[in-house]
């Protein structure tokens, strides 16, 4: 296959949103399970966007999202935080750790391919955790670039637009199915980057079979695409 440039989701496949989230909850002394707390606000991420995608609710960035949806988890819980302690919950998505192997990966990847994020967080936050995390791309792009959110089609293929290359020749890496297929369905390539961690010890494996490449991990991914044809 010729793959031209790379862009990646970061949520779950460069950064472990989960564990992070969990410390924050901890240190704001909210609730007493970390853990559960930062599972019920991811899973209401699909939901919201949905409603942005649809038009049922107005554009807003992931900081604003998230705030609604914390509030949302508080209130299921019969839990309550100032203002403060919930921005700065919400802040905690700026500073995720990343996987052990995504600076390297990326580095390795980045020697024969154009790289770029494809994120529904926008673009101050993606900069924050590249920042944080050390994570070098050669530039950033996020769904906030074209007003809506994936797996909306035009998130995939404005991205393959401003970096100069054919949907076919661009890849989506990711470690969400729901994600690779919108990006097929957009006409983008698709890697699958297992990340059995994501969602905690004991998780269901995922799986894609309809993924150009399935992964371990990222540098795995650099000497697959290394390969000769």
């Amino acid at each position: 296959m010729t793959v031209r440039a790379l862009v990646f989701d970061v949520f779950g496949t460069l950064v472990d949103w989960r564990s992070g989230v969990a410390s924050a909850f901890r240190a704001a002394g909210i609730g007493d399970d970390g853990e559960a707390l930062a599972d019920a606000w991811r899973v209401r991420y699909p939901g919201i966007l949905a409603e942005v995608n649809e038009g049922r609710r107005e554009w807003a960035d992931f900081d604003a999202l998230h705030l609604v949806t914390l509030d949302a988890v508080l209130e299921e819980a019969g839990l309550s935080a100032p203002d403060d302690v919930r921005h700065e919950l919400v802040g905690a998505w700026h500073r995720l750790d990343p996987w052990a192997d995504a600076r390297a990966g990326l580095e390795a990847l980045r020697e024969r391919h154009l790289t770029a994020t494809l994120s529904n967080g926008h673009v101050r936050l993606l900069a924050d955790l590249a920042r944080h995390g050390d994570l070098r791309f050669d530039t950033l792009l996020s769904a906030e670039l074209f007003g809506a959110y994936k797996p909306a089609p035009e998130v995939y293929r404005g991205a393959a637009a401003l970096l100069g290359v054919e949907p076919g020749e661009l890849m989506l890496v990711a470690s969400h199915p729901w994600d690779l297929a919108g990006a097929r369905a957009a006409g983008l390539r698709s890697a699958l980057v297992e990340r059995p961690l994501e969602n905690g010890e004991g998780s269901e494996r995922r799986e894609d079979p309809d993924a150009d490449l399935t992964v371990a991990d990222l540098p795995e991914l650099a000497a697959r695409l290394a390969r000769p044809a």
